[in-house]
């Protein structure tokens, strides 16, 4: 089949290449031109991924079986309606159902009619002059988030972002005064994952759990950025999660896709929850629409090959035989080359040369992502994430090694957060999640799985419990 996806970075690269392995012809529409995509596309066009009219003209002469809709901002535009329009079968929702990532807003209203559980406390003043008696009706910490999409990098939570509630007042009134609405919620404490899901007519089936890290810097500091890199486990839970907890994850995720559905929004495609385990449980801090990025990477690569064409093409078609959803028990960790200062003030334009096969001997794929080519073996970066490397292995620190030693083929000006899936850092969220549980607890060799009373802990790989 022919299949058209939608959007030019890594985790669009980690779908074409799953494709092609399962024997797809691959049509790219995006605004550059992706070096990896682009040695293994049929077609390719040069287009911004909101032109919603162009992308299905060129989908229809190109005469592809379905489309792969990769970036939120193809979604909001209305792509997928497009496409559609043209009797073209597509993994994503309308513009409609979209919303659910697109309007924070929506997406709390959305749940809250529907009495969904997992949800912070949360406010939505409509004026400037609201502002200050809203932040009073909170006792703790505060998140800010501006209701539109922001790529990962315009919530401001208290303590990492701001101290006391005056700049979080004055950020929450600056958005007000640019037109848009805001929410604000109770900061809440814990650990966060990612829970993704094929959503089709006959039901949602689950990818494995992800944990993303957003912030720019080691230890988790600075500010959010698209994220930095990610890992799995390879019993497809996470070192703090268990399955109950999980399982909980899940059924929210169920419960928004019949809430969208008894509204009349049909739901074909991604649905992923971004979710903090705290002590109450699974607490829902965004839903995305689409493919995480870097999530969808780790779950591509534990994808087992053979029929990822025929699996996208019944979501895209509405329905799909569950057989067909197939992941590897395996370990991952993804780790981003981004350009220096990204984040904040990225400094696009460094060369960074790469020997690919040596990077593969070793066990870690390349995916790339904000990038355009330099020469035979060089990229340059732009402002945004520039290759995805991934390894996979029994454990999610021997990934993590992999990745390390892949490292040694990368040579430019460029930045990497190394303590993704290390053991010390396995350990401090570990910790983390323990004093949540039992506050005040000394610190002892417990294993990395966490779990809530009568929940049954996570099977942590052997090594990753000495943690």
């Amino acid at each position: 089949m022919r299949a058209l996806i939608v959007g030019g970075g890594a985790r669009e690269h980690a779908v074409g290449v799953t494709l092609a392995r399962a024997g797809a012809e691959i049509i790219v529409a995006s605004p550059h031109a992706n070096p990896g995509l682009e040695r293994i596309a049929r077609a390719s066009v040069r287009v911004d991924v909101d032109q919603a009219q162009r992308i299905a003209d060129f989908g229809e002469r190109e005469e592809i079986d379905y489309a792969v809709i990769g970036p939120e901002a193809a979604l909001a535009a209305g792509t997928s309606d497009a496409l559609r329009a043209a009797e073209i079968p597509v993994v994503g929702p309308s513009q409609a159902a979209a919303r659910i990532e697109s309007s924070k807003l929506y997406c709390r209203e959305l749940l809250q009619r529907h009495a969904i559980g997992g949800q912070p406390v949360w406010r939505a003043p409509e004026r400037i002059e609201q502002v200050e008696a809203t932040l009073a009706e909170f006792s703790g910490p505060l998140v800010i988030k501006p209701s539109g999409l922001t790529a990962g990098k315009g919530v401001w939570v208290q303590g990492p972002d701001f101290t006391d509630a005056r700049p979080g007042a004055a950020y929450a009134k600056s958005l007000l005064a640019q037109g848009q609405r805001v929410l604000i919620e109770e900061k809440l404490e814990g650990e966060e994952f990612s829970q993704m899901a094929f959503v089709t007519d006959s039901g949602v089936y689950p990818m494995p759990a992800v944990q993303d890290f957003k912030r720019a810097l080691e230890g988790d500091k600075s500010g959010n950025t698209g994220g930095m890199g990610s890992y799995s486990q390879r019993d497809h839970l996470l070192p703090f999660l268990s399955a109950a907890q999980r399982d909980r994850s899940i059924e929210i995720l169920s419960q928004a896709v019949a809430a969208l559905r008894s509204e009349g929004l049909e739901f074909r495609g991604i649905l992923y929850g971004g979710f903090m385990l705290t002590a109450k449980g699974p607490m829902l801090l965004e839903f995305n629409a689409r493919f995480g990025d870097p999530e969808g990477v780790n779950a591509m690569t534990l994808y087992e090959d053979g029929n990822f064409d025929e699996l996208l093409y019944g979501v895209a078609c509405g329905r799909v035989d569950p057989t067909l959803i197939r992941f590897r028990s395996r370990a991952t960790v993804l780790k981003y080359v981004v350009p220096p200062g990204y984040g904040d003030r990225p400094q696009p334009g460094g060369v960074v040369e790469l020997d690919e096969a040596a990077i593969e001997a070793d066990g870690v794929h390349v995916f790339y992502g904000s990038v355009e080519p330099a020469g035979p073996a060089a990229v340059r970066l732009g402002t945004s994430r520039g290759i995805a490397l991934i390894g996979e292995a029994s454990a999610i620190h021997e990934a993590g090694a992999r990745v390390e030693a892949a490292l040694a083929h990368v040579h430019g000006d460029f930045y990497v957060r190394h303590d993704i899936g290390t053991l010390e850092d396995l350990a401090r969220r570990r910790e983390h999640m323990r004093q949540l549980f039992v506050p005040g607890a000394k610190s002892s060799p417990l294993p990395l799985s966490v779990a809530a009373p009568g929940a049954p802990p996570s099977s942590a790989a052997p090594d990753e419990m000495r943690a």
